[in-house]
């Protein structure tokens, strides 16, 4: 990429949210721990440094090697990134006498500064702190203030970095993605190319360099990522690809059919492979969700590993892993940010498989993926599909899978599901599906007692999966999902909502 902006992670719950922020402004951006650099820098024409749930006073406080960035490359310093700055060269930062979290607003704006262009005293800001900056280093100029902090943000010009105390990824901050844009299209002077049409030019041109005339072998899920991958390399090599759909026994009811007929007409070469009996032998008596995920990774790794053989010369194995799925999988010895929760398509493969793996969307977002199969004329249906879980159902039971259960749990996901598109409420979620609770309950129905399962209906919507907000669907909608669910559905007798936000819940419960 010609337009690269590096941002270092400190741990912050906010770093792939200035990723988002960066990328909306059609500006490329990667997100690295801040104590694993790239070796080379000179492809970077900025450097953002990351807020973090440290203090720069501590004796463990993150300390990345900045000699190759400052004074170098232009460098914004976001809360714990402007104290780090300030703290290790020559400035003070001590504890905050007013802790200043929340809304705040710009009091004081230095005239004329090309940093704030566009913005105005009194622009509202989102801070979260219990550190200032009291004094600043040398030859640093105070750019803005508010009422309870001074030294909201200040910069070295000679050095060209800039520091503020606030956080402008956060939608909080009214002026967030001007002040981006200040910093790295005047300050910096990067130019707004990151485009769905520029990537799948680079790509297409990147996976034809890379592959040649090797065959790939791509697994289907019959999600958003998968097939926006499909038809990538599709573009890039044609005949070379070979797709794989598997029935993992683990998806949602009738979609093993229906998703082999809806490729059918989109020109890919897939064939369809019912290893529904092994992947549930394998869960059999398994209760622990982070086990399930690695059985499941393991057998589709068996599965492929089969297939492949069968595909003369296969060399590479495809994936549609993006970027969440790999910032979630970064392990505390790999950055700052802790694991949670590992996904069955990020990693290496076996020894004994003998294939390479290609992943052209794992620096995307999900809103980006979409835009991307957009500009490669992918059918709205397709695109606007919920995503759903590479592990299934396995990952929406709680306990142990057995197949009365996953019968069960796809008749009430069927149930719901349908229903949002009946009610036309499908396209207001992000994500949902139904989990089956580890759980009884006591019910009555025709006058006799019950002691049944219970299920947890969720839906939410987000943008890319990084954070969600549940979603308040209709009360009538509700109640009409309820009784649909207890009615037609045997061995069920309660519904409950989940009405959890990520953070802190995540959007799947295993």
């Amino acid at each position: 990429m010609q337009n690269n902006v590096l941002i270092l992670d400190f741990g912050s719950q906010y770093t792939q949210l200035i990723a988002r922020r960066v990328r909306e402004l059609n500006i490329y951006c990667e997100i690295k721990p801040y104590n694993n650099l790239p070796k080379d820098l000179s492809e970077y024409k900025a450097v953002i440094l990351s807020g973090s749930p440290s203090s720069v006073r501590s004796d463990e406080a993150p300390h990345p090697e900045l000699n190759g960035i400052k004074g170098k490359i232009p460098l914004l310093g976001v809360c714990y990134g402007a104290q780090y700055i300030a703290h290790f060269h020559g400035g003070n930062v001590a504890p905050s006498k007013t802790r200043e979290y929340g809304r705040a607003r710009l009091s004081k704006i230095k005239e004329g500064e090309p940093f704030f262009k566009n913005i105005s005293s009194g622009s509202q800001v989102w801070m979260s702190h219990s550190d200032t900056i009291q004094q600043l280093p040398p030859k640093a100029e105070l750019l803005a203030s508010t009422a309870d902090v001074e030294i909201a943000a200040y910069k070295i010009a000679d050095e060209k970095i800039y520091a503020i105390q606030f956080h402008p990824e956060v939608y909080h901050t009214k002026d967030g993605k001007q002040l981006l844009e200040n910093f790295l299209v005047d300050i910096a002077g990067l130019e707004q190319t990151w485009t769905p049409d520029a990537f799948v030019e680079t790509t297409v041109e990147e996976l034809k360099k890379e592959i040649g005339n090797d065959k790939v072998i791509l697994g289907l899920s019959g999600g958003v990522d998968s097939t926006v991958a499909a038809v990538l390399l599709h573009k890039a090599i044609g005949k070379h690809l070979h797709c794989i759909f598997v029935n993992n026994g683990l998806l949602r009811k009738n979609e093993f059919e229906e998703v082999l007929d809806q490729y059918e007409h989109m020109g890919l070469n897939v064939k369809g492979v019912d290893a529904s009996a092994r992947f549930l032998d394998a869960l059999a008596g398994e209760e622990d969700p982070e086990k399930k995920r690695k059985i499941i990774g393991g057998v589709f790794i068996d599965v492929f590993d089969d297939e492949a053989h069968k595909v003369e010369d296969a060399k590479w194995l495809a994936q549609g892993t993006i970027y969440p799925d790999r910032i979630e999988s970064v392990s505390a010895s790999g950055g700052p940010s802790a694991t949670i929760k590992s996904h069955h398509n990020v990693g290496g493969l076996p020894d004994y498989m003998k294939l390479k793996v290609v992943e052209p969307l794992k620096m995307l977002f999900k809103d980006e993926v979409r835009r991307v199969g957009a500009t490669l004329e992918i059918a709205d249906e397709r695109l606007g599909r919920h995503p759903f879980p590479g592990p299934g159902l396995a990952i929406r039971i709680m306990g142990d899978i057995t197949r009365e259960k996953v019968a069960m749990l796809q008749e009430v996901d069927a149930i719901f599901i349908n229903g949002l598109r009946e009610w036309g409420l499908y396209d207001d979620v992000w994500q949902a599906g139904a989990m089956l609770l580890p759980v009884h309950s006591v019910g009555v129905m025709g006058d006799e007692r019950t002691y049944e399962k219970c299920v947890a209906l969720r839906a939410v919507e987000s943008t890319d999966g990084m954070t969600a907000d549940w979603v308040n669907l209709p009360y009538e909608f509700l109640q009409k999902m309820s009784n649909d669910i207890i009615n037609k559905v045997p061995g069920v007798n309660r519904v409950v909502y989940d009405i959890s936000s990520k953070p802190p819940a995540t959007i799947e419960w295993e």
